[in-house]
């Protein structure tokens, strides 16, 4: 996993909703506050 440095910008991903339906990061760009949450622990 690379590392960030402070202050830069994140790196553009693509990553499955509980629906199955892609998305990525960059669809989100201009928005000010993205969050994500990673949990497959309970499926």
């Amino acid at each position: 996993m690379t590392k960030l440095k402070k202050n830069t910008a994140a790196p553009d991903f693509t990553i499955k909703d509980v629906d199955g339906e892609e998305f990525k990061f960059s669809d989100f760009k201009g928005d000010k506050n993205l969050y994500i949450v990673l949990n497959r622990g309970f499926v």
